[in-house]
């Protein structure tokens, strides 16, 4: 009997260091994300600012539309994904100097904000909308690293 709880609480040792691992992990990324970069604000000061600049921009429709296209993320990181992508959604149409951010800009956007692996995910839901990818495949080939720092010039590279 004394063996069998020597090795429960050794699994549960293993257990709660894993998930504080886990957990820690996490952390480390969000804590990353506030730290200033050159121009001395963050990832998140500048995801701040765009949600901030592109507010009144957004249609009921658009809206919708971005709803539905991150249904796909679990529950639990929806909140993050939805104003990660939104912010840079906010940051095409502003760059773009649009006034109203259209269904061609938030499916940009999107595709700019979200990792390659994701990509599989946002086809099979256009389909499902009925709409045409064809436009976009540029966005679709590069990956994410191409879009973070210079995206503007891989942009303008594509066209």
């Amino acid at each position: 009997m004394s063996i069998i709880v020597d090795y429960l609480i050794i699994l549960w040792g293993f257990l709660l260091i894993g998930l504080m691992g886990i957990g820690g992990f996490f952390m480390f990324r969000k804590f990353l994300k506030k730290m200033p970069k050159e121009d001395g604000k963050s990832v998140m000061d500048w995801e701040e600012y765009y949600m901030d600049q592109s507010k009144h921009m957004w249609n009921e429709n658009e809206k919708l539309l971005l709803e539905e296209l991150i249904s796909p993320v679990p529950e639990l990181f929806r909140d993050v994904a939805r104003h990660k992508i939104a912010s840079k959604i906010g940051e095409v149409a502003l760059k773009k100097n649009e006034e109203m951010i259209t269904q061609e800009i938030l499916i940009e956007g999107y595709i700019i904000a979200t990792p390659k692996r994701d990509h599989k995910f946002l086809r099979k839901k256009l389909a499902q909308k009925d709409i045409d990818v064809t436009p976009y495949e540029q966005f679709f080939d590069l990956s994410q690293t191409d879009y973070t720092d210079n995206w503007q010039d891989s942009y303008k590279n594509t066209n």
